[in-house]
């Protein structure tokens, strides 16, 4: 076995080149252009401002200022009073089935953490909510009972088929019985839009409806069922 001896000087000379290098090294994480950790991009489950997470993730549908979307506003003080965290939280983390209301959690396949939705939904109430009272006597945004489509029909004539036209085919507002539409709705989506209004469109709520009455929650229940009998039945699944 060789013993290799280093003089002082042959010691000083390596830890000479080692200081060098690591010199070097060092410097690489100031080279002209090389961003500082401050500048690089977050982790998308790391993001916790509310208007990036809203604008990333709902703006598209909803509207960039939380109205004149092609879903519900949800710059609407009305539906901010009517939903509950509960049901706020379910439909961001699972989505909305029969609507094209996909979901955003990430336990559910989407991309958002628990803590992102809870900034959201904060974020959504603080930005939006309006004065107390927006809802008062408003009919509770879920119903256990179905309504009546044949009363129904008579609560549309009264109060919507001004603006809709007869049977829902449209009038100064659209048609509300086009099967595509109907198709990407859910009941409930029905229920909130009758209850909450669309007043970024110029869609009334249920007490500011052109009867000049409010609606009852029977009467909300039974024109919900009377639009729901509009929609064309599913495909029926074809077999090899």
């Amino acid at each position: 076995m060789t013993s290799i001896k280093l003089n002082s000087r042959s010691l000083k000379s390596l830890l000479a080149i080692v200081s060098l290098a690591g010199t070097f090294l060092a410097g690489c994480d100031s080279l002209p252009g090389r961003p500082t950790q401050a500048e690089l991009p977050l982790r998308p489950s790391n993001v916790t401002d509310f208007a990036t997470l809203y604008g990333e993730n709902c703006a598209g549908c909803h509207g960039a200022d939380g109205k004149s979307g092609a879903a519900i506003a949800m710059n609407n003080p009305v539906y901010l009073a009517i939903i509950d965290d509960a049901s706020m939280r379910r439909v961001i983390a699972n989505g909305s089935p029969g609507t094209a209301m996909p979901p955003f959690a990430q336990s559910a396949g989407g991309p958002l953490t628990d803590r992102q939705i809870d900034l959201l939904m904060r974020g959504i109430r603080k930005s939006w909510t309006g004065a107390p009272g927006a809802a008062e006597g408003a009919p509770p945004y879920f119903s256990s009972t179905a309504g009546d489509s044949s009363r129904g029909a008579q609560v549309y004539a009264t109060s919507c088929q001004s603006c809709h036209g007869p049977d829902g085919r449209g009038g100064s507002a659209g048609s509300i019985e086009d099967a595509s539409y109907l198709s990407l709705i859910s009941n409930q989506y029905l229920r909130t839009i009758v209850i909450a209004g669309r007043p970024d469109i110029g869609h009334p709520d249920w007490k500011h409806d052109v009867s000049g009455q409010p609606l009852t929650p029977e009467q909300v229940s039974d024109v919900v069922a009377w639009l729901a009998s509009k929609r064309p039945p599913p495909p029926l699944a074809q077999s090899n």
